[in-house]
């Protein structure tokens, strides 16, 4: 027993020397509780709600503003002329993720309720989220339901005409694989490259390589290539599972999805990289890279809509470079984006892999040099 409880004491003794790890053991946890716990929410709220009123007669204002009660649907008027509905327009929207809903209000809208006849309107949702368009349709047939009552005293004269973009029929597959595409690549590439290197640097072979004529760039470029390659592999693997096993269509171009997940893959291999320069043990840089990825994955959007999440929540997601890169999978996969669709987030997984893979190669050139 005296052995048992000396070796206890030992590990703790040597725990609390480690300050690097101790840091990250007792903060990790609380950042996580913080941040994540207003970043994962199941309710779906706030769905920014395009309205296309071709009747604008006080009728489809009330009906308007019947979405606008509570927190679910944030309506914005996108046409205001009598005029057939610009469906480049629609699509392109949707295809921007600038909007989940669309409502469209026909010119006989206020005639029809008068005369109390059953009267149709549109609602086209962005199935790439079947969750979120699930609970849109939901919210919609409430909405809807309430205002028929109110303004007709009769129980359903307006009724709704659905279809999903994307998803026809709203398959949670079709959502989670190309999630699950980016997830792979981030986690994959991240862990493996700090483990890896802070492993050479603790045998002692990264110091023995240092003192070839290689130079640092080389170095560098050489230890994380082949978990560039193998990133790209077992995406590619997981896009084949969705599309011949699942069933999902890839209506967009596969070149394009490689070269934006090479331009991706800087920031993952470069995060990798930097926590191997900041840790001393595979244990701390396994932490680190895994407190790094959950993170990642729970602000990117995953799980929860980022249009769900509180506002200072989603201000802070902009740092998350996962972010932008689900954005370019699902558009590209499911939507067939193009480059001027996700031109935004191209600047910006651009802009952080830049900066991420220059800083971490300037420390790795420092801490072997």
């Amino acid at each position: 027993m005296r052995g048992y409880l000396g070796l206890i004491r030992k590990e703790f003794i040597q725990m609390r020397r480690d300050a690097a790890m101790l840091r990250i053991v007792l903060l990790a946890p609380v950042l996580q509780l913080l941040f994540l716990g207003y970043a994962v929410n199941t309710d779906v709220k706030l769905i920014d709600t395009d309205v296309y009123d071709y009747d604008r007669s006080h009728h489809s204002r009330e009906f308007v503003r019947s979405f606008e009660a509570g927190d679910y649907f944030v309506p914005s008027e996108r046409l205001s002329v009598r005029e057939a509905v610009p469906l480049w327009e629609l699509e392109d929207r949707f295809r921007r993720s600038e909007t989940q809903v669309a409502i469209i209000i026909p010119e006989d809208f206020s005639e029809r309720l008068t005369q109390r006849k059953n009267v149709t309107v549109g609602l086209i949702t962005d199935g790439s989220d079947a969750n979120a368009a699930r609970v849109g349709l939901g919210y919609a047939g409430q909405v809807v339901r309430r205002f028929s009552q109110r303004a007709t005293g009769m129980e359903l004269p307006i009724e709704i005409r659905y279809q999903s973009r994307y998803n026809p029929e709203l398959e949670s597959v079709y959502y989670m694989v190309p999630g699950i595409v980016a997830t792979l690549l981030t986690m994959l590439t991240t862990m493996l490259t700090g483990m890896a290197i802070v492993r050479e640097r603790e045998t002692g072979t990264l110091e023995q390589i240092s003192v070839t004529p290689i130079s640092g760039h080389t170095l560098l470029l050489g230890k994380i290539s082949s978990f560039a390659v193998l990133g790209i592999f077992e995406m590619a693997v997981a896009l084949a599972t969705g599309v011949l096993w699942f069933g999902i269509p890839f209506v967009g171009s596969p070149l394009l999805l490689l070269v934006l997940s090479l331009l991706y893959l800087l920031t993952t291999l470069g995060m990798g990289t930097f926590f191997s320069t900041v840790t001393s043990t595979q244990q701390q840089a396994m932490f680190l890279a895994w407190f790094f990825s959950i993170f990642a994955i729970l602000t990117s959007g995953f799980f929860t809509p980022i249009f769900n999440m509180p506002l200072w929540m989603q201000r802070i997601t902009l740092l998350n470079p996962m972010r932008y890169f689900m954005e370019i999978v699902r558009g590209i996969m499911m939507k067939g984006s193009g480059v001027s669709d996700l031109m935004p987030e191209i600047i910006a997984i651009a802009i952080y892999g830049l900066v991420v893979f220059g800083l971490a190669a300037a420390r790795f050139r420092k801490r072997t040099a």
